[in-house]
């Protein structure tokens, strides 16, 4: 069993104050009967968030900063598409105009359902077609998008971008000049689309741009791993962290702490082997279940400092 935790700290002040509040025994519990594998360093301004890291390394995925091939893994997960080739996901979304910056509103849109999505991509398709990318519905507001225009480019994950200023995430170069010609094209067509004046009207916010994210190629050959030894990702602290919700991510982890790694801790008294990811938005740190020296387990037991100052290291 392996679980990666996304968001178990955040850059923000507010988490840095929130951190030395949490109650979390049974992590505590937990950290003193693993060990400690190679940290994943990083920093918050990498494409690929730590938590992408650490799932695209399970899953046997290369991991190159920005183009893990996350769209292409969909496409073969569909089974309906041939998945060769280069692959991003297109996700709708809206762009807050501020008096300094431009910032992405949080995902996935309120109230964007299949027939919205639909009726967008039907009218988005000939502009990307002339590009040489064609879209496949995936979900509501989320599409599918093949063509060689995305071989080259790397991509910011939507983890990293919402609610943040878009400049130093925005791909630039001339690879990513097609794109952005695209963004401003779709920009102008969606300020006038029914589909927005219908949203409008229901005090949604407007669909006026999207975003490329999981942009490349799966390696020829590519097999993932047994769904039995793929990895578990939780969740469950993703919204108040993105929200800056702190006593909320505060809550979220102590019920987190009572449920999945108390759970994770009695597989280890059973003797199962288990790993817990762990990752901030710098950097993710695994630990392993393996067996312990006495001086370690003697270490373990007298010397084990705060869940929070390991944290705070993420």
């Amino acid at each position: 069993m392996h679980l990666i935790i996304p968001y178990a700290n955040s850059c923000s002040d507010g988490a840095a104050a929130a951190l030395p509040t949490l109650k979390l025994p049974h992590l505590q519990h937990l950290l003193a009967r693993l060990s400690p594998l190679a940290c994943d360093p990083g920093d918050d301004f990498s494409l690929s968030p730590p938590h992408e890291r650490a799932l695209a390394a399970a899953l046997g995925l290369p991991v190159a900063d920005g183009q893990i091939a996350w769209a292409a893994l969909r496409a073969r997960q569909l089974g309906t598409l041939d998945a060769s080739g280069a692959w991003g996901f297109i996700t709708l979304c809206h762009w807050q105009v501020n008096s300094h910056h431009v910032a992405m509103s949080h995902l996935p849109l309120p109230g964007l359902d299949a027939g919205q999505s639909d009726a967008l991509l039907a009218a988005m398709r000939p502009y990307f077609e002339e590009d040489g990318l064609t879209l496949h519905a995936d979900q509501p507001g989320r599409w599918l998008a093949r063509g060689e225009l995305l071989a080259p480019l790397a991509s910011a994950s939507p983890d990293r971008v919402v609610g943040r200023n878009l400049a130093p995430w925005i791909p630039s170069g001339q690879a990513a000049a097609g794109l952005r010609r695209l963004q401003n094209e779709m920009q102008m067509l969606l300020y006038t689309h029914p589909v927005n004046d219908a949203r409008t009207a229901c005090g949604l916010v407007p669909v006026n741009s999207f975003w490329l994210s999981g942009t490349g190629a799966l390696p020829a050959g590519y097999a993932p791993p047994d769904s039995a030894t793929q990895p578990i990702v939780i969740d469950s602290l993703r919204s108040a962290a993105l929200a800056e919700d702190w006593p909320g991510w505060v809550q979220a982890w102590q019920a987190l702490d009572t449920d999945q790694i108390k759970a994770l801790a009695q597989a280890v008294g059973r003797g199962e082997t288990v790993q817990l990811t762990l990752c901030g938005e710098r950097s993710g740190q695994s630990w392993l279940s393996q067996p312990q020296s006495a001086w370690q387990k003697f270490k373990h037991l007298f010397g084990t400092q705060p869940a929070y100052n390991l944290l705070e290291k993420l």
